[in-house]
C-alpha cells in the first residue's frame, strides 16, 4: 500500500498493511525545534537549518528524509517541507541552536522579552528564559456590546493565499504518496479564549450568555465563509481536514457538558456538517485531555478522527476509548506518554509502552500512531528515536 492507501483504509475502520505513522502532520504530532535540531545531528543531518513555521509553540517543520527515516505517512499541507514562497531569516532559539524563520513572522526583541505583534498590539510574549510564547492582551477583552464584535478586524481568506494553499496541495497531491492534512482549525473554544482571555471565556458563558452566543455566532460565520473558500481550493487534494478545539483538563473537562451542549456543539455541528456535505474529507478534531464524556456528542457532530488520545488523563483509558468507540471514531495519538514516559522514562520504558499502545489501538483498523502531543524541547534524543523504531518495529498487521 501507498501512505496515502494506508492511511484511508484505517480511516475507514479496516486494517491497512502497516499502522499509519504520523510525525509533523498537523500542530499537535510534531516536534519543538531544540529538540528536532538535536535530533537531526544524532541522525547525521547537519547540513540544513530547521525551518519553523509554528513561532509560538516553536515547531520544526520536518524535512523529507527524516520523514523517511521514521517511515512517516501523513504531512501537514500548510506547514509541508515546501515553504518556497516564503522569505526566511535566521533567528536564535533558546538553547543558541538555528533556525529560519519567515521574515513576515519575526519576532520582535523590546529589551526584556520577545514579542510577536499585531500591528501595534503585542499579541504573544516569550520570556528570555522561556520555551514558548504566550498570548497576550485579548483583542476583545474589553468588549460589552454586539458592535463590539461587529467591529472586530476578522480575517477572511485572500485569493493570493488560497491559489499558494491550491498550489502547494496539487503538488503534494501528485508528487508524493502522502496522506495530506488540511490544518483548517475552525476552532470556538479556543478563540473564544484568546479573543476574550481565559477567565471572561469561562465566565460568558455562565454570566452573560447572549454575549456569549452572539460572539461564538460571529465566529461561526467567519469560520463557514472561510470554510467555503478552503474545501473550493484544496478538498479535491487532500484527504483529511484539521479542526481543534481543547475540552479537556487533565483531571476533566475545561466546561460542563450541559455548556459544551447549549454553546459549542452547534457551533461545531454546523462547521463539521457543512464539510461533509461539501466534500468527501476526514474530520480530525485535535482536544487535549479529558474528554471521554464530549466523545458521543462530537461522533454526532461529525467528527471522524480524535486527537491527541490523551490517555494519562482522567477517564481516558485506552482499552477503554477502543472498546467503546472502536467503530466510531478513528483514535489518531495515544502512542506514548509525552508528559512522563517519553521526557523521564528510559528508552526500553519508551518501547515497553509505544508496545502496549499499539497492541491497545492497533486491532480493527481506526488508528494512526503519533505520540500525545509534540515531542517537547527537553525529551531525549534517544527516547525519540526508540519511539519510532519501535512504531516501525510493531507496526506490521
Amino acid at each position: 500500500m501507498t501512505s496515502r492507501e494506508r492511511v484511508l483504509t484505517t480511516l475507514n475502520h479496516k486494517e491497512p498493511d502497516k499502522i499509519p505513522i504520523d510525525f509533523g502532520g498537523m500542530r499537535s504530532t510534531s516536534i519543538m525545534a531544540i529538540a528536532y535540531n538535536r535530533l537531526k545531528k544524532e541522525l547525521g543531518f547537519n547540513n540544513s537549518v530547521t525551518r519553523m513555521l509554528d513561532i509560538t509553540q516553536q515547531l520544526a517543520i520536518p524535512e523529507k528524509e527524516i520523514l523517511d527515516i521514521f517511515q512517516v505517512d501523513v504531512i501537514s499541507l500548510e506547514d509541508s517541507y515546501l515553504q518556497n514562497d516564503q522569505e526566511w531569516k535566521e533567528w536564535q532559539l533558546p538553547d543558541n541552536s538555528k533556525v529560519e524563520i519567515p521574515l513576515k513572522l519575526m519576532p520582535k526583541w523590546n529589551g526584556e522579552e520577545w514579542v510577536l505583534m499585531d500591528g501595534e498590539r503585542v499579541k504573544a510574549r516569550m520570556p528570555e528564559s522561556c520555551l514558548y510564547f504566550e498570548n497576550s492582551n485579548p483583542p476583545l477583552e474589553n468588549a460589552v456590546t454586539e458592535q463590539d464584535i461587529q467591529n472586530y478586524n476578522w480575517q477572511i481568506y485572500s485569493d493570493e493565499y488560497l491559489r499558494v494553499l491550491e498550489n502547494k496541495a496539487k503538488q503534494l497531491y501528485e508528487e508524493t504518496d502522502y496522506a495530506i492534512m488540511g490544518g483548517f482549525g475552525g476552532n470556538i473554544i479556543e478563540n473564544y479564549q484568546v479573543l476574550r482571555g481565559y477567565s471572561n471565556a469561562m465566565l460568558d458563558l455562565v454570566a452573560d450568555p447572549n454575549f456569549a452566543e452572539a460572539l461564538i455566532g460571529k465566529m461561526t460565520e467567519v469560520h463557514l465563509i472561510n470554510l467555503e473558500k478552503y474545501l473550493q481550493a484544496v478538498s479535491k487534494y487532500i484527504q483529511v481536514i484539521q479542526m481543534g478545539d481543547d475540552l479537556g483538563m487533565q483531571s476533566g473537562p475545561q466546561i460542563s457538558l450541559d455548556l459544551y451542549q447549549a454553546f459549542i456543539k452547534p457551533a461545531h455541528k454546523k462547521i463539521y456538517k457543512y464539510v461533509k456535505s461539501n466534500s468527501d474529507l476526514f474530520l480530525f478534531l485535535h482536544s487535549c485531555g479529558s474528554i471521554y464524556d464530549f466523545i458521543p456528542d462530537l461522533i454526532d457532530a461529525g467528527v471522524d478522527i480524535l486527537n491527541p488520545v490523551q490517555f494519562s488523563a482522567s477517564r481516558m483509558d485506552s482499552s477503554q476509548l477502543k472498546r467503546e468507540f472502536r467503530d466510531k471514531i478513528t483514535f489518531w495519538g495515544g502512542g506514548v506518554d509525552t508528559q512522563n514516559v517519553l521526557p523521564f522514562g528510559t528508552p526500553e520504558e519508551v518501547e515497553k509502552q509505544v508496545k502496549e499502545q499499539i497492541e491497545k489501538f492497533a486491532p480493527g483498523g481506526g488508528f494512526v500512531f503519533a505520540a500525545v502531543h509534540n515531542i517537547q524541547a527537553n525529551i531525549p534524543t534517544e527516547n525519540i528515536i526508540k519511539l519510532f523504531e519501535t512504531a516501525i518495529k510493531y507496526r506490521n498487521y
